[in-house]
C-alpha cells in the first residue's frame, strides 16, 4: 500500500516526506506540479517510490488506477500564495482538487489529511475552529475556508474513514527556498542579514500591545509530527489548528534570526535594545497593498488539538529560528 504526498516538492509536504521516511517508510508517491523547477531540490534527500504530476495523478484516480492501492493522502498541495487574485485559478487549484480528492478517499477508505489555513479567520481575534470565528480576508483564505465547510458536511455524516484538516498558522523551517516573497520572514531575515549586514522589518513589528502585529509562528517540524501523529490514529478526525498556541511578534523572529547568524560566526547573542542601537534591526513603512487583506494578530487555539491526544510542546521561535538558521547555514 502507497502513502501519498501531493505538494510533495513543496516546503511543508517534503518535510512530510522526510518525517515518514525517518521512520521507514518510502513507498511514498509524491504528487507534484514542477512547472517551477527548483522545487526538485527538496526531495533530493528523500526516498519516493514515484513521482506523479499533479494533472496525471488527478485523472489517473479518476480512471481508477490506484484503487485499492493508497493506504492514505497527505494532501499539502495547493496554491499558498495570499497575494494571487486570479480567483478562478485559486478555486480550481485549492478547492476542486480538495474535493476530488477527497471524494476518492471516502469511496476508498483512504485515510485523508490535509492542509486548511489560519486565513480562515480573517480579521478574528478569536482562533478557534469555529464557524462563528471564521471570515477570510482574501480568495486564497476563502478557498481553505469552502474546504474545510465541505469537510465539515461530510464529518456531520459520520464518514467511516478518517478526515482531517489542519489550520496551518505561520510556518517556517527547512525545505522553503523556492517560495520567493512568500517565504517565512526568518528566511527573509537570515538572507537580508547574510546580504546586508541588518534586518528591516515593517513598522509595528514590535508587538500587538504598542499597536503592531503579534503572529503564532510554527516550527515545521511541528507540523510534519502533527501529521504523523492523525496518521498514526486513522480512528480521529476534525478540523484542528496547528500552530504553536504562541503570538509572538516579528522582533522576536529577527533577533532570533540575527543571533543565529552570529553564533555562525562564534559572536554573541544581543538583545532587541542592542541590535537596533547598532543598526543591525530597521524599520520600514508597511506596504499598501497589503492593508487590510493582512492577520495583524494570530494565535491558535490548540484547545481541541490536544483534547485529541496530541500533547507534545511546540517549539517557541526562539527554538524553532535557531534551529532553522543552523539548517540554513549548512545548505545554503
Amino acid at each position: 500500500m502507497y502513502t501519498v504526498v501531493t505538494g510533495a516538492a513543496g516546503f511543508i509536504g517534503s518535510n512530510i516526506v522526510k518525517a515518514l521516511n525517518q521512520r521507514g517508510v518510502t513507498k511514498i508517491i509524491a504528487v507534484d506540479n514542477l512547472t517551477k523547477a527548483d522545487k526538485f531540490k527538496n526531495l533530493i534527500d528523500c526516498e519516493i517510490a514515484d513521482y506523479i504530476d499533479k494533472q496525471d495523478f488527478i485523472e489517473r484516480i479518476q480512471a481508477g488506477h490506484f484503487d485499492g492501492e493508497v493506504e492514505a493522502i497527505l494532501h499539502e498541495g495547493a496554491c499558498s500564495d495570499t497575494m494571487e487574485t486570479d480567483g478562478r485559478y485559486m478555486m480550481e487549484n485549492n478547492y476542486r482538487y480538495s474535493t476530488i480528492l477527497l471524494d476518492w478517499c471516502q469511496d476508498q477508505d483512504v485515510q485523508f489529511l490535509y492542509a486548511s489555513s489560519a486565513a480562515t479567520y480573517g480579521a478574528s481575534s478569536v482562533f478557534r475552529e469555529e464557524r462563528e470565528f471564521e471570515g477570510p480576508l482574501n480568495v486564497y483564505g476563502y478557498s481553505k475556508f469552502l474546504f474545510d465547510q465541505i469537510v465539515r458536511q461530510r464529518l456531520a455524516q459520520d464518514p467511516s474513514s478518517q478526515i482531517v484538516g489542519f489550520r496551518y498558522f505561520n510556518v517556517y523551517g527547512p525545505r522553503e527556498m523556492h517560495k520567493g516573497r512568500m517565504a517565512s520572514v526568518a528566511f527573509h531575515n537570515f538572507n537580508q542579514f547574510r546580504a546586508d549586514g541588518k534586518v528591516k522589518l515593517f513598522e509595528g513589528s514590535h508587538g500587538y500591545d504598542n499597536g503592531g502585529q503579534m503572529r503564532d509562528f510554527v516550527f515545521v517540524g511541528d507540523v510534519a509530527k502533527v501529521n504523523l501523529f492523525f496518521l498514526d490514529h486513522p480512528e480521529k478526525s476534525g478540523i484542528f489548528n496547528l500552530g504553536s498556541g504562541r503570538a509572538q511578534s516579528f522582533n522576536d523572529v529577527a533577533v532570533a534570526a540575527v543571533n543565529g547568524c552570529r553564533k555562525a560566526k562564534n559572536e554573541a547573542a544581543l538583545s532587541l535594545d542592542e541590535l537596533r542601537a547598532q543598526g543591525l534591526l530597521e524599520y520600514v513603512a508597511f506596504p499598501e497593498a497589503l492593508k487590510g487583506k493582512y492577520q495583524a494578530f494570530t494565535q491558535a487555539d490548540l484547545t481541541k488539538l490536544r483534547a485529541a491526544g496530541y500533547d507534545a510542546p511546540m517549539s517557541t521561535v526562539e527554538e524553532g529560528v535557531s534551529q532553522y538558521i543552523d539548517w540554513l547555514h549548512q545548505h545554503v
